[in-house]
């Protein structure tokens, strides 16, 4: 599970070369391709137009985007990285996991989505989407000038929100392989009210001591390689906590397994690494449950 090849999906406005930049310590965790990825949606250049799509703004656009990939370009050649491109026209998502098939990418890295309210709750947003049909891990990147922390290096001091799910297990699979990028680990649990209503509180210590001791065995994992690794038990809303714990313990990005959920239950019934990619200040990096 080693990441050789990187796949960086930008619209420019949202991503830029210092988002890649601050990610190229992922060298020392075998990264030695990054593929550029600039979808060209039809319906918006239409809008923009004001009437129907036109080949000469397709034209425009295509060679904007060529200039500042070849420009990119250049710097990663100096560092003796291979780099690829793909400039196309249709829809965002389906281009996008059509490139990591293709490209067999070990992760997918897109800007945070700027849909407003109503249009993300009717038609779904793109990290939604992909995060629903990808097959790779997603980093939500967060422009450092959206957020109020500052993070040059995303992968140095993560926190990893587990619920013991195949995903979040096959997570701590994937950070495994980083242990030379990462500096230390936070991990955490949240425990919902629900799990603690009726119970005594001795009952209530009980379920603390056995969620921390699960915690340790997966802080020994990391330990041995020569992570240090903290476990952290939370309790309440499980979005509000995974937030308030990366901010406590300086986190330098947010991990969560991803269960995959159908496009209708994320819409209207959300999920916790949905909202965090979307509305969380910190880059969030989302692995799916398994290869589809």
């Amino acid at each position: 599970m080693d990441i050789k090849k990187l796949l960086f999906v930008t619209k420019f406005e949202e991503l830029g070369f210092d988002a890649l930049q601050s990610l190229l310590s992922l060298r020392k965790a075998s990264l030695n391709h990054v593929v550029f990825v600039n979808v060209i949606e039809r319906d918006r250049v239409a809008m923009h137009r004001g009437a129907g799509y036109l080949k000469e703004e397709e034209i425009r656009l295509r060679e904007t985007a060529n200039i500042r990939f070849i420009d990119w370009a250049e710097d990663l050649f100096e560092m003796g990285m291979e780099v690829g491109v793909y400039i196309v026209v249709g829809s965002m998502v389906s281009e996008v996991i059509k490139a990591a098939k293709k490209e067999e990418s070990d992760l997918i890295v897109i800007g945070r989505p700027h849909k407003g309210v109503l249009e993300t709750l009717y038609s779904g947003s793109d990290v939604t989407e992909l995060l629903r049909r990808a097959a790779t891990p997603v980093l939500v990147y967060k422009q450092l000038s959206e957020t109020t922390i500052s993070i040059e290096k995303p992968f140095e001091k993560p926190l990893l929100a587990i619920d013991w799910s195949p995903a979040s297990l096959r997570a701590v699979e994937y950070l495994k392989v980083l242990k030379d990028v990462i500096n230390e680990i936070h991990i955490i649990h949240v425990v919902s009210q629900k799990e603690l209503k009726g119970t005594s509180a001795m009952e209530i210590q009980s379920i603390r001591k056995k969620t921390r001791k699960k915690l340790d065995k997966i802080c020994d994992i990391f330990e041995e390689i020569g992570v240090k690794a903290d476990a952290h038990v939370y309790i309440g809303n499980a979005e509000q906590e995974i937030e308030k714990a990366a901010r406590e313990h300086q986190a330098s990005m947010i991990v969560l397994g991803s269960s995959g959920k159908t496009a209708w239950v994320e819409r209207w019934l959300g999920s916790t690494p949905q909202s965090i990619a979307e509305d969380s200040i910190y880059p969030t990096l989302l692995i799916p449950f398994e290869k589809k």
